[in-house]
C-alpha cells in the first residue's frame, strides 16, 4: 500500500462558506480532510463536488458533543457567523462556542493535535481603539442581542489559552474580519450578500444607519491563505492574530460599488437603483478595521485581492444562482425577510 504523506485534518463547520474553501485548499495540498458539520448553516450542496475525492470524508456531528477521531490538525470553524442565524437560537450559539471549544480542545489533547480556533473581530465589540490591534481588549456588551456570539467567541479564546498554559496544547487563534466571496449563502443577512442580491433582484439597497459606519472586506481566498499560514507557523506563535483587509470602506461606499458593478455606471440616487436607509441594529459597531502588522511580521501575510476584483467574482457567482432557480436554496426562509437583523 502506498504510504500517505499528507496530514489528517479535521475541519469543523466544513460545509459552511469559509469551511468549504478551506477544505478545497487542504485537499489540493494532498491532505486527508474530515469535514464535520451539523448542517445548521452549512449546506450539503456546498461540499457535493468534493465527495468524489477519496481524501475527503463528511461526518454529520454537533461539536457540542464529544468527537472521537484520529487527526493531526483541527480547524475549529463551527459556529453560525451571521446575526440572522446566531440570534435565532442564541443559547445554542453560546453552546457551540463554549462547549464546542471544550470538546475540540479535548480531542486535540487526546490525540496531541494542533488546533486552530476561528475567532472573530466581534471580540472587539464596538471599538474605542481604531484600527484594532490584538492588544486591544474590546468594548463588548455582555447582555445584548449579539452577546451570544461576541462573548461566546471571547470565552472560546479564554479556553484555548488556558488549555495551552495548563496542558501545553499547541494552539492557534485567528481573529477573522469580514470575509466574502463565491459560496456565500445568498440570503445569509450579511452586508455583501445583501447588497448583491438586492441589486440583482432589482430591489432597493437597504443601508442601516446613515451608511457612515465602516468595515473592511477580505476575499475568501486571502482569508484561507492566512488560516493555513497560521496553522503552519512555529508552535511558539499562538496568536491571537488579526486576519482581514486593512482597507476601510463605509457601508454607503460599498453599496455604491455594488450598484456600479451590477448595473453599470448609474448613480445610487437613480430611481431604479435606489438606496434606502433603515435604523441601525442593536450594538452594531461604528468602525471595524484590523491592524494586520502582526500577521505581516509573523506570517508574511496580507490580502492580495482588491475589493472591486473580489466583488466581481462574487457577483458572477450570485448571478449564476439567480439565473438558475434550481440552484437557489429551497425550503429555506429568506434570511433577513423577517425580524432578524442584518450585519453591517
Amino acid at each position: 500500500m502506498k504510504n500517505f504523506s499528507g496530514k489528517r485534518i479535521v475541519v469543523t463547520g466544513g460545509a459552511g462558506f469559509l469551511g468549504l474553501h478551506l477544505c478545497e485548499r487542504l485537499l489540493g495540498e494532498g491532505h486527508e480532510v474530515l469535514c464535520v458539520d451539523n448542517f445548521y448553516t452549512g449546506r450539503r450542496r456546498n461540499i457535493a463536488r468534493l465527495l468524489a475525492n477519496p481524501l475527503f470524508e463528511v461526518l454529520r456531528h454537533d461539536i457540542c458533543f464529544p468527537l472521537y477521531v484520529e487527526c493531526d490538525e483541527i480547524y475549529n470553524l463551527a459556529c453560525p457567523a451571521s446575526p440572522v442565524y446566531y440570534q435565532f437560537d442564541p443559547v445554542q450559539t453560546t453552546k457551540v462556542s463554549v462547549h464546542g471549544a471544550i470538546n475540540m480542545l479535548g480531542l486535540a489533547k487526546r490525540v496531541k493535535a494542533k488546533i486552530l480556533q476561528a475567532s472573530t473581530s466581534e471580540v472587539y465589540g464596538d471599538p474605542v481603539v481604531h484600527p484594532q490591534t490584538e492588544a486591544y481588549w474590546g468594548n463588548v456588551n455582555p447582555i445584548g442581542l449579539r452577546s451570544c456570539y461576541d462573548e461566546g467567541k471571547r470565552c472560546a479564546e479564554t479556553l484555548f489559552f488556558d488549555y495551552h498554559r495548563q496542558h501545553r496544547l499547541r494552539i492557534k487563534v485567528a481573529r477573522i474580519f469580514n470575509t466574502y466571496g463565491p459560496g456565500m449563502h445568498p440570503d445569509d443577512g450579511r452586508v455583501v450578500s445583501n447588497f448583491i442580491m438586492q441589486a440583482l433582484r432589482g430591489e432597493e439597497i437597504t443601508v442601516y444607519g446613515n451608511g457612515g459606519q465602516t468595515r473592511s472586506f477580505c476575499y475568501v481566498d486571502d482569508m484561507v491563505d492566512g488560516l493555513v499560514r497560521l496553522m503552519e507557523s512555529p508552535d511558539d506563535f499562538t496568536g491571537p492574530v488579526n486576519l482581514g483587509n486593512p482597507v476601510e470602506f463605509t457601508i454607503l461606499r460599498l453599496a455604491e460599488l455594488v450598484i456600479k458593478l451590477v448595473n453599470g455606471e448609474h448613480r445610487p440616487e437613480d430611481p431604479e437603483l435606489k438606496v434606502v436607509f433603515a435604523p441601525l441594529p442593536s450594538d452594531d459597531p461604528a468602525q471595524r478595521q484590523p491592524d494586520i502588522g502582526l500577521a505581516r511580521e509573523k506570517l508574511g501575510w496580507e490580502p492580495a485581492v482588491q475589493l472591486e476584483k473580489g466583488l466581481e467574482k462574487t457577483i458572477e457567482y450570485f448571478k449564476r444562482l439567480v439565473e438558475s432557480e434550481s440552484d437557489l436554496p429551497r425550503g429555506e426562509e429568506r434570511a433577513g425577510s423577517g425580524e432578524w437583523e442584518r450585519e453591517q
